[in-house]
């Protein structure tokens, strides 16, 4: 049973809404109360540091946040997260840059803030919290899943994929069996104040923030050379390995390309880059991950170590990629092969893990060297 689009069973559940003051999380307002639900709005602040000059949308979404919560009679309380998203989240991205890793914010905000610092400071006084992401949970043989929505362009089960098993029953995704154009449909049938506002494009949270200018706050620059794997050749200069990930091809300031970045040495600070539109050496079937993070239950491996047949993400785009895994000869680690070429693998990214058929989200491992 999908549970994302049964209200039935949550009407004497008390539900508190994330409520962002974008379109997605507005029209779960107008779900839920199109559905006689009067849910408890949230709207967390985790904007940068007062002193900062940052262009943060934060003082506009309130405003529209409060304009929704008014127009369906509920209540809205702000919840500042902004301690815990810069000591936990901010923590995390940094120390996995500097060791030259790929990290991805998103994914951690979710587990430590949305489902987990508001879960401590508010939520808990919750059944359920819902949220506006492009995801379903579903009732399968009696345990509770995380599954895939119907829109490909916006399934945001891979951002989803590290919350803990606690925090994935308390979810709940109102539009998640909806695609984008239904969501805004609603939103210019009703009239509400953000119809046509545009989605955020920045960090988790963070608005406007270029993810560049947030690691040179923290981590400043460090100039180095860049150079051509195959010849030695220096091309030119970065301006630190951290504003830099395997496979990156714009924004690298190199004459005479396409150049592709093929890999980091963090020891001296030297950035590789191999020339060609789609250069063999950016490509790989087979990978390793490590410490794998399970939502509902581990993945069925067959006693004899046999690889599994699943599907998997490694990054967020529409696209998911058929493949084996099976336990490697190290403990906690397992041997990804592909079915077919993946460009851009990268240390430090998630690897999404879902079955066969691309619904049930199992969780995801970090990839590793």
């Amino acid at each position: 049973m999908n549970i994302g689009t049964d209200f039935q069973h949550i009407a004497d559940k008390r539900i508190a809404v994330l409520l962002s003051g974008g379109v997605d999380s507005s029209v779960v307002v107008h779900e839920l109360a199109q559905h006689g639900l009067q849910p408890d709005c949230f709207y967390i602040k985790i904007g940068p540091e007062e002193e900062e000059e940052w262009d943060c949308t934060s003082e506009e979404d309130l405003e529209m946040a409060t304009a929704v919560a008014r127009r369906y009679g509920c209540r809205l309380e702000v919840v500042d997260c902004h301690h815990e998203y810069w000591d936990q989240v901010t923590r995390y991205t940094m120390e996995k840059v500097r060791s030259g890793f790929t990290p991805n914010p998103d994914v951690m905000c979710n587990r430590l803030i949305k489902f987990g610092a508001f879960d401590e400071k508010r939520g808990h006084d919750y059944d359920l919290i819902a949220t506006g992401h492009y995801a379903q949970t579903e009732w399968i043989d009696g345990k509770k899943w995380l599954t895939t929505c119907p829109d490909p362009v916006k399934d945001q089960t891979d951002f989803l994929a590290q919350i803990y098993s606690w925090q994935l029953q308390k979810a709940l995704f109102p539009i998640g069996h909806m695609r984008k154009e239904q969501v805004r449909e609603i939103a210019e049938r009703e009239h509400l104040v953000n119809a046509r506002r545009k989605d955020s494009q920045g960090i988790c949270f963070l608005g406007k923030i270029n993810y560049n200018d947030y690691l040179r706050r923290y981590l400043g620059e460090q100039p180095g050379d860049v150079v051509e794997w195959e010849t030695g050749k220096v091309l030119g200069q970065h301006r630190g390995l951290w504003f830099h990930t395997i496979g990156q091809r714009k924004g690298l300031g190199l004459g005479g390309g396409p150049w592709n970045v093929i890999k980091k040495d963090m020891e001296r600070n030297i950035l590789f880059v191999t020339k060609g539109y789609e250069p063999v050496k950016v490509w790989k079937t087979d990978f390793l991950v490590h410490d794998m993070h399970y939502l509902t239950e581990a993945l069925p491996f067959a006693a004899d170590g046999q690889p599994l047949d699943i599907t998997f993400k490694i990054r967020h785009t529409p696209e998911w990629h058929h493949a084996t895994i099976r336990p490697s000869d190290r403990a906690g680690v397992y041997e990804v092969h592909s079915e077919a070429l993946i460009q851009g693998v990268a240390p430090g990214q998630f690897c999404v893990v879902y079955d066969n058929d691309f619904h049930r989200c199992y969780g995801s491992a970090e990839i590793t060297l």
